[in-house]
């Protein structure tokens, strides 16, 4: 250091102290800057993004005022007036098993990938020139109604059922994947984040757009070919659904793969435990719409976040691990910190952690990928099984209490939020993983793997052979208080030798607090990582037994299922079915087609008769008959006496059949 100074001193040049030097990515005197990001060239798209929503954005709405025109809302106070008045196009029906799913996925996968790039968007709303950025805020909680409204359309169209909406989703997707594919050709690389994050965040949103410009056409095609779907075939298929479920739940008969074996292997029981983590689809069974969309939305968000958190550190670390010269011995002989006497050592020692930090990091990121994974696939499971048992009339362990029956607002609003809150759910809980799974890794490798390997800077051994005596004392506490109960104070699962078990936990408290300390820590840590694991499943609750109700997460997820079983119930649906098929009704000569006549009869036989002398007569009838089951339940010699014709249907509440002509 003071030959250099004095060589700077005997040339005659000051010395220049500013902040500038000491920058890694300043360009040396012989090259260019490093810095990979200023070497992307600025790029003007040929089609703006503000023309592109100025024209999209009336063009949507035109589509809307279409569609309006094709959907008849009966009022009543103009039932005759142009057979009902206009109406806006639902965008789907969220409660019918039947509907189509894949357009719903879709277009909210479009919708929400826009929603990710709103985040780092400088001009949410194109449209509009906004000269400063300090109210970006209020534009972008705008925008935030209007994609949805921008692709109110995409979803519209296909709900329609009509050639004019499939000519109309043609045009609509068309425009927006053409647009969105000629803006990436043109600028794939962006100064934002990363040079290709802009491309690979847009992936769920091409992959949308360019489905919905095949499915289109296709329909359209199908519908000129004379495939149209009427309502009543809608119904048929709805009926279809559920018919078959009914008929599986009510066959009672197990299929073959259900068989158990009574005495499994050992990898029988390792592959059962495996499957059982996954999503096995189960004959007669379809999840809600609103599930199906919850889980696409938590597996697009795992991918954004996932690509965010990767590109915004990796990159960065890999420049700054390049970067590295003799300055960085300084700057940690700045902080006490001497790893080697020779420089070179010293910057490859830098560069060797620097890289271990970036395996962590991937590492934790790829853990946390596979953990959520699991969980949502372990929630498709507790779905399904949560379904089915509502369906039956049985109610989740420690739900609340609910003091009157029926729907009600808190289920309707819960309902609307569950796929909004599964995904908010997800989001935080992957963040959260990340965090956790990357500082334990870091704890394992600088502390743990690198201190073995390299033999130095071992300060957890150090630590640990300070205070050994002290572990080693609990442990052995521990497994002699464990030995003791097993051998000395249990004899074929009696209590024994009371004196001496008084004793020794009078001698072993003071010992025992402080495993109880141990085991306090030990328990912050598991609570910690299993709330964190289980943290985006809604249908598990994070709160103890008695107080489930306190979670939010778990309380929508319980009223969703409430909702979700009062207004799709199959039974229900089936039975709504059988009684919409009158004689004389425009469906009936469908629902026979599609029903054996067995069934048809016993569904018609099933339905109540209009008789008022009946209905006012009923529950006497029926104190009378239990009166009558009881009497002869206690004196069972009474049946001798009573009539032939009373011996056999009646006694059980049915008709006897009518005398032969």
């Amino acid at each position: 250091m003071s030959s250099l100074a004095s060589a700077n001193q005997s040339s005659g040049e000051p010395e220049d102290y500013s902040y500038g030097n000491w920058y890694i990515d300043e360009p040396t005197s012989g090259g260019e800057a490093s810095s990979p990001d200023k070497t992307i060239p600025a790029c003007q798209h040929s089609f703006p993004p503000s023309l592109y929503h100025t024209c999209l954005a009336p063009l949507s709405l035109a589509v809307i005022l279409l569609l309006s025109l094709l959907v008849k809302r009966r009022r009543r106070l103009c039932l005759g007036c142009w057979h009902g008045t206009f109406g806006l196009p639902s965008p789907l029906d969220f409660l019918a098993e039947e509907s189509g799913q894949l357009v719903p996925v879709a277009v909210f996968g479009i919708l929400f990938t826009n929603l990710c790039v709103l985040g780092f968007d400088e001009d949410p709303l194109p449209f509009l020139p906004i000269s400063s950025s300090a109210n970006q805020g209020y534009w972008k909680t705008l925008a935030l109604l209007y994609y949805p409204a921008l692709y109110y359309p995409l979803i519209a169209c296909a709900t329609v059922r009509h050639q004019a909406g499939y000519i109309l989703g043609c045009l609509l997707s068309w425009a927006h994947c053409g647009i969105q594919i000629w803006h990436k050709v043109e600028c794939p690389q962006t100064l934002k984040v990363y040079r290709y994050y802009s491309l690979l965040v847009c992936l769920p949103l091409l992959s949308g757009l360019g489905f919905l410009s095949l499915w289109y056409p296709v329909q359209l095609l199908r519908s000129w070919g004379g495939k149209k779907m009427a309502v009543t075939g809608s119904e048929v298929m709805e009926e279809s659904y559920h018919g078959e479920y009914l008929r599986h739940v009510l066959s009672g008969k197990r299929s073959k793969s259900s068989s158990t074996v009574t005495n499994p292997s050992f990898p029988s029981r390792v592959l059962f435990c495996f499957l059982s983590y996954i999503y096995i689809p189960q004959r007669g069974f379809r999840l809600p719409l609103k599930l199906i969309l919850s889980a696409t939305l938590a597996v697009i968000t795992i991918y954004q976040e996932a690509l965010l958190l990767l590109v915004a550190f990796v990159p960065n670390l890999q420049k700054a691990r390049a970067g590295i010269t003799e300055e960085v011995t300084y700057l940690l002989a700045g902080f006490g910190l001497v790893l080697s006497e020779d420089k070179l050592e010293v910057i490859e020692l830098v560069k060797y952690y620097l890289w271990a930090l970036e395996v962590c990091y991937v590492s934790a990121l790829v853990l946390s990928c596979l953990l959520t994974f699991l969980m949502l696939t372990r929630s498709m499971v507790t779905h399904r099984a949560n379904l089915r048992a509502w369906h039956c009339g049985a109610t989740l362990d420690g739900c609340p209490q609910l003091q009157r029956q029926g729907m009600s607002a808190t289920a309707i609003f819960c309902w609307m939020s569950f796929s909004g809150y599964q995904t908010a759910f997800v989001c935080l809980g992957f963040f959260l993983q990340q965090v956790i799974f990357f500082l334990g890794f870091v704890m394992l490798t600088f502390l743990v793997i690198i201190p073995i390997l390299y033999g130095r800077n071992l300060l957890l051994f150090h630590m640990l052979e300070s205070i050994w005596p002290f572990c080693l004392t609990l442990v052995l506490a521990v497994i002699l208080q464990n030995l003791a109960a097993r051998w000395v104070f249990l004899e074929r699962r009696e209590l024994t030798n009371r004196k001496a078990l008084f004793a020794i936990t009078f001698l072993f408290f003071p010992i025992n607090v402080l495993v109880g300390i141990m085991v306090g820590i030990g328990r912050m840590v598991i609570s910690i990582l299993f709330n964190t694991v289980h943290f985006c499943q809604l249908d598990l609750s994070l709160l103890g037994r008695g107080v489930g109700t306190l979670d939010p997460g778990y309380r929508t997820y319980y009223y969703y299922l409430k909702m979700e079983v009062s207004q799709s119930h199959p039974a229900v649906r089936a039975f709504c079915f059988l009684l919409l098929q009158l004689p004389g009704s425009r469906g009936l000569a469908v629902a026979q087609a599609s029903l054996r006549p067995s069934e048809v009869e016993e569904g018609i036989h099933l339905l109540p008769t209009k008789n008022p002398a009946r209905n006012a007569t009923k529950s006497k009838q029926s104190r009378v008959r239990w009166g009558l089951a009881y009497t002869l339940i206690r004196n069972p010699s009474l049946l001798a006496f009573r009539k032939k014709s009373l011996a056999g249907p009646l006694v059980n509440g049915s008709q006897p059949s009518p005398p032969n002509p």
